[in-house]
């Protein structure tokens, strides 16, 4: 077994105080490769931590994040730490794992990828990458409380709260592409109501990579492909949307950025 030297304290500014967060790295033995791997107990500042595969976890607890000072640097399981990518490090779910961080203070969730071990401070349950702390709200806070769940992979389902106040019905786009529209039941204020909010993918030369990237994307919600002119050059763009709120725009951007799509961004239509 080899063991993992300490991080150097990451600290971060709350609004009112601020607040610390120290990992673990790998040392020079890290894998060359990222690997799947549980390991064995291991202490750290006098208490021992037993990793473990558990399908079934679910706790709550306080989430950190980091960021600049390990942007570029091995994870414990030999990924190169990005701080835009949807990771986190636990301190003993297998690695790479897959779980759903829900910010309870804002019920905004995404999946991340667990592929490195912390967080040693206090009683924090997970440190996220700072592009997750973004998309789940609390990057300026520095900490939150949040729900940790395992799940069996990188794709899931929206939160219950969320999908309860949408139906779906079929849309053709096209006579080639068939995807689910989901119609919001929600209202918005008068000043919000003229505009039209989508998480834009991408626009492709390619229409069948356009429709490719549709047929990944339609189980989530409305998907609409679209032939445009961008400056003389006709591209096939793929939008999610619209949406009936800014907020549940930044919930799906968080999906898709989980599912790969890096490119994605909100935009605003009026």
């Amino acid at each position: 077994m080899m063991f993992m030297r300490f991080f150097f304290s990451v600290v971060f500014c709350l609004s009112l105080a601020a607040c610390s967060t120290s990992r673990n790295i790998p040392n020079t033995s890290a894998p060359a490769n990222p690997t799947f791997k549980i390991g064995n107990p291991y202490k750290v500042s006098g208490k021992i931590y037993r990793p473990q595969a558990d399908p079934n976890y679910d706790k709550v607890g306080l989430a950190s994040w980091y960021g600049q000072k390990f942007h570029g640097l091995r994870t414990a399981n030999g990924d190169i730490f990005n701080m835009n990518d949807l990771t986190a490090a636990h301190t003993t779910l297998p690695m790479p794992s897959y779980v759903r961080v829900t910010n309870i203070e804002n019920g905004r969730w995404l999946i991340l990828k667990v592929n490195d071990r912390g967080p040693f401070v206090g009683d924090r349950l997970i440190d996220v990458s700072r592009r997750a702390a973004q998309l789940l709200g609390f990057e300026k806070k520095g900490v939150t409380h949040v729900r940790v769940q395992a799940v069996k992979g990188p794709r899931g389902e929206l939160p219950e709260q969320i999908t309860a106040s949408i139906s779906p019905t079929q849309k053709i786009i096209s006579p080639s592409v068939v995807v689910t529209e989901q119609i919001s039941t929600k209202t918005e204020p008068a000043d919000n109501r003229d505009k039209k909010i989508y998480i834009q993918i991408g626009a492709y030369a390619d229409q069948k990579n356009a429709k490719k990237v549709v047929d990944a994307v339609q189980h989530i919600t409305t998907t609409e492909l679209a032939e445009v002119d961008v400056n003389g050059q006709n591209l096939y763009r793929v939008r999610v949307g619209p949406q009936s709120s800014l907020e549940l725009a930044e919930i799906i951007l968080g999906k898709l950025l989980s599912l790969g799509h890096n490119t994605a961004r909100i935009i605003m239509d009026y």
